[in-house]
């Protein structure tokens, strides 16, 4: 059954591609919109480190996160409750992994044209989430469908 979950989760994650991304500081909770790449169960953006959400989760690595697309009919509706743990990449043979996985997935990364994108892009961070919890939400499976998936916690 988690395998089957499991699959389910990697396959959604897979169709979509912004998170909202929810980090909790000294002025309270914040939410923002975030492209990731997938590897496994760990997702990878990019971000400016001077974002409020950026500093956040330096400052408390414990996050939730959900995917979702925007539906307007009830039964459709189908999402992703994530839980874990965030972190800024600062290994150099891991940073140049999650940036070969980004460039792959929004190929507009590899090469920038508009000199303020690319700038941005350079200067940007990495950062990593670490899923410890998911909950699959299907209506289509019936009113409040719900699956956990529990993942061990990196260390």
């Amino acid at each position: 059954m988690a395998d089957d979950v499991a699959q389910r989760v990697a396959a959604f994650l897979d169709e979509h591609h912004v998170m909202s991304l929810a980090t909790l500081g000294a002025q309270g909770p914040h939410a923002a919109n975030l492209f990731y790449a997938r590897d496994g169960f760990a997702l990878f953006w990019v971000s400016d480190p001077a974002s409020r959400h950026s500093a956040e989760l330096l400052a408390d690595g414990r996050v939730a996160a959900t995917i979702a697309r925007d539906f307007a009919d009830f039964p459709a509706i189908r999402g992703l409750q994530l839980a874990g743990r965030a972190r800024r990449v600062m290994d150099a043979a891991e940073r140049a992994r999650a940036q070969q996985m980004l460039e792959a997935r929004y190929p507009f990364l590899k090469a920038p044209r508009d000199g303020a994108l690319r700038e941005n892009y350079e200067r940007a961070a990495i950062f990593r989430l670490d899923i410890v919890r998911c909950v699959l939400i299907d209506n289509s499976r019936g009113f409040g469908h719900k699956e956990v998936l529990e993942l061990r916690s990196p260390e």
